[in-house]
């Protein structure tokens, strides 16, 4: 549900802009603001996961999740949608926290690698959300669009709900536990999300304009960029639990490395949308277990609570969609999008260099670090 709302943002984008009459660089700001309210609201939400559990938490940010598209689509000024977007931005945040802590405790009861399968189902929702993006909103324009999404969210939403894991809240640990950890694991752990998400974001929020404006796709095509990076993000992170078990975290981490380096340099040299789309999947195929073994490994910290552990790497890894979209968005309307794409494996080989780190996410079921 939380993928597919965010999967039905990503088409909207070109319209939001068209709408509000913004430039790209406004644009970025306005994304910035998606990051802010992620940002301020995936601290709080660390806290009352430690102090009532996951469960509850993941449910009331999912009820309070399931009007914002239709708010983003009919604000008609600046000021209200920065609001909309603020809170769009907040409750998808602390919902990923809720989740993330949630698919830990459940790796925990199983003693096996689950999140990766739990970060699957968010790509298919975002698959589902992109891919059908484009053709709702040519067919029965932005508000049928909305309706129409926001029906499949509650409907995600009704599945899920009985079915989620109750753990237990630690309002013991919860007061001396809450202050900023001083240890750097998982401020490493989180650079390595941060440089992780950031590409990731770019395919989220500029995909569909660089496909639209700079290889000339059509509206329904230009939402496949993301679609496609979607669908082969689920599909690895299906089976990346599996090969996670044989191959183990670090290992598993520099491969995917390497195939989302490739991906995001062939979708900015592409000459044409159909193999920019390409690169987005190939992307896709790398960047599907790298951000589920840094949330694992947060999760796994001796010593640290995981609530705690993954809310600093969650807020650090969304902060990436806090300063990237603005920055691109400046970036874009000066040298255009090719290059600053050229410029995101960069980060990609940071990663690369701390993938050691990664061995923590092996030591689930409270085994040994």
């Amino acid at each position: 549900m939380n993928g597919f709302t965010v999967g039905c943002w990503a088409p909207k984008i070109p319209e939001f802009a068209e709408r509000l009459q913004l430039t790209k660089f406004e644009l970025g700001l306005m994304i910035l603001v998606f990051g802010l309210g992620s940002l301020v609201m995936m601290p709080m939400a660390g806290a009352q996961i430690a102090g009532r559990g996951s469960k509850i938490v993941v449910k009331a940010f999912a009820v309070l999740l399931l009007p914002m598209l239709l708010a983003l689509t009919v604000t008609q000024n600046v000021w209200t949608a920065a609001i909309a977007l603020f809170l769009f931005g907040g409750f998808i945040g602390a919902m990923d926290v809720a989740m993330n802590a949630n698919a830990v405790s459940v790796e925990k009861s199983m003693h096996r690698a689950i999140m990766s399968s739990c970060h699957a189902f968010w790509s298919l929702g975002g698959l589902i959300g992109s891919a059908i993006g484009g053709f709702l909103i040519s067919r029965w324009g932005v508000l049928g669009h909305a309706e129409v999404s926001t029906a499949l969210a509650l409907l995600f939403l009704a599945v899920a709900w009985p079915m989620i894991l109750g753990d237990q809240p630690h309002p013991d640990e919860a007061k001396p536990k809450a202050r900023l950890p001083m240890i750097p694991l998982p401020w490493l752990l989180g650079m390595m999300a941060l440089f992780c998400m950031i590409p990731e974001g770019a395919v989220l929020d500029w995909s569909a304009l660089y496909l639209g404006q700079e290889k000339g796709a059509s509206v329904t095509l230009s939402g496949f960029g993301f679609a496609a990076f979607s669908l082969t993000m689920a599909t690895m992170r299906f089976a990346g639990d599996f090969v996670r078990d044989r191959l183990g975290a670090v290992k598993t981490l520099r491969v995917c490395t390497v195939f989302a380096i490739v991906g995001m340099l062939l979708a900015a040299l592409a000459p044409n949308a159909e193999l920019a789309i390409v690169g987005f999947a190939l992307c896709g195929i790398g960047i599907s277990n790298m951000v589920p073994i840094a949330f694992s490994a947060a999760g796994n910290i001796p010593g640290l609570q995981p609530g705690i552990g993954i809310s600093v790497v969650t807020t650090m890894g969304y902060s990436g969609m806090l300063v990237a979209p603005s920055a691109i968005g400046f970036a874009a309307e000066h040298v255009g999008f090719s290059p600053v794409l050229m410029a995101l494996p960069v980060l990609l080989l940071v990663v690369l260099a701390l993938s050691s780190l990664a061995r923590y996410a092996d030591g689930i079921g409270g085994g040994s670090h």
